[in-house]
């Protein structure tokens, strides 16, 4: 099954740039994730991660 792959792939012109483009753009997500991660003010970060307990807390008071 693979050697049918690797035959069929080897056939399409142009192809090795599809693996390049893929690793380019993998790559560069993980840059920029890491560059948002980095930059994230404190406040923002200990906001966002208060919020499921804040909608926790919320819902349990509507309910009781």
């Amino acid at each position: 099954m693979l050697s049918y792959v690797k035959n069929y792939m080897d056939s399409i012109s142009g192809i090795e740039i599809y693996p390049i483009l893929s690793l380019l753009i993998f790559f560069s997500f993980f840059v920029i994730l890491f560059w948002w991660v980095i930059t994230a003010k404190k406040d923002y970060i200990n906001t966002v991660s208060n919020l499921p307990f804040e909608n926790d807390n919320h819902q349990n008071e509507t309910t009781l």
